[in-house]
């Protein structure tokens, strides 16, 4: 606390308290107490992200576009901006690195794993939500805060960029998968080129533990880590998120009732804005993220573990193998994936 609380004086006063919060794999968060409420404190990873006053910018735009909602249209609490005593957005300590702070959202709770189907169907509901509140903002008043985020051939191209002969079974799995699958990188990059998927504003990292459910009514209240919201395909969000919500582990596996679940009340959400080409790049997209993210895992495994948290070197590698295994059981499954969709767009 000792090394934190002069930082944390530049928000608040009074300060009685910092614990560390969560277990975000980018940034450094803390829960910080004080005399009068508390507050989420966050160290922005600028290796990550570079510019993080862009970052900033971004989360007044939303908070500004949702604030001209009417009350009752909007089930979701975005975290409020805190300033410093200067009256800015953002500290920068004589480290170089930038300090926010946000509003703490009391009495929830998140899950690092689903565990009824009614927590599926809140996590569909507060995603299809977040989309359509924002489906009426333009994507391009927000800045590309990850520029080639979530573009998989930008992937593909810096894994083959790094790659190695495989030294044992594990990376040979990996590199196997990867070779044989590359040509579903661009199953949604090659659709927004000819115009048929559209630009619209993304949370960018919806998996499961960024959902706020109320400690007492276990309904969802709020999506937080909105650092990586941009102009992106909201195909790329359903896709993240169904994977953080249908893996299973022991073995690896896909959880097709929980996709069936998440995406009824999703589309319950957005179906009003979704149209006939959406629907169609649904399974691809719940294809392609797991395979994007194994491809993600592996490249930082190769190159030393350089952007994601690890707590042994290796990790990473076993990241990407659960990832792999995970595109499988949803590529073994293909089938009634797609039906489970085109009985939800006949129902819509």
């Amino acid at each position: 606390m000792n090394t934190l609380l002069p930082i944390a004086s530049r928000f608040a006063n009074a300060v009685t308290g910092i614990i560390p919060l969560g277990n975000g794999l980018i940034n450094d968060t803390y829960l910080v107490a004080t005399s009068s409420f508390p507050l989420v404190l966050q160290r922005i990873n600028r290796t990550v992200f570079p510019a993080p006053e862009q970052i900033m910018a971004n989360l007044a735009t939303l908070n500004r576009h949702i604030a001209q909602k009417a009350d009752a249209s909007v089930k979701l609490q975005i975290p409020e901006v805190l300033k410093t005593q200067n009256n800015g957005s953002l500290y920068q300590d004589e480290n170089g690195d930038c300090w926010r702070a946000l509003s703490f959202i009391a009495d929830t709770e998140s899950i690092e794993t689903i565990g009824t189907i009614g927590d599926a169907e809140q996590v569909g509901f507060a995603l299809g939500h977040f989309h359509r509140l924002l489906s009426d903002l333009n994507p391009r008043l927000l800045h590309d805060t990850l520029p080639g985020f979530h573009i998989t051939p930008g992937y593909l191209m810096r894994y083959h960029q790094v790659r190695r002969q495989p030294a044992n079974a594990d990376e040979r799995y990996c590199a196997d998968f990867i070779a044989r699958f590359q040509p579903i990188a661009d199953d949604l990059e090659a659709p927004k080129k000819q115009g048929l998927l559209p630009l619209r504003v993304i949370h960018g990292d919806p998996k499961l533990n960024n959902f706020l459910f109320d400690k007492h009514s276990k309904l969802i209240v709020s999506l937080i880590d909105l650092d990586t919201v941009k102009p992106g395909l909201v195909h790329y969000d359903i896709g993240d998120c169904v994977r953080s919500c249908c893996y299973t582990s022991e073995p690896a596996g896909f959880n097709p009732d929980i996709c069936a679940a998440l995406l009824k009340s999703y589309l319950a959400e957005a179906g009003a804005f979704f149209t006939e080409h959406d629907y169609r790049y649904l399974y691809p997209a719940i294809r392609l993220i797991p395979f994007e993210l194994g491809i993600r895992f592996y490249t930082d495994y190769l190159q030393g573990n350089r952007y994601f948290k690890v707590t042994d070197p290796e990790q990473n590698l076993q990241r990407a193998i659960n990832q792999f295994r995970l595109c499988e059981s949803i590529m073994a499954q293909e089938t009634a994936i797609k039906n489970q969709v085109s009985q939800l767009q006949k129902q819509s």
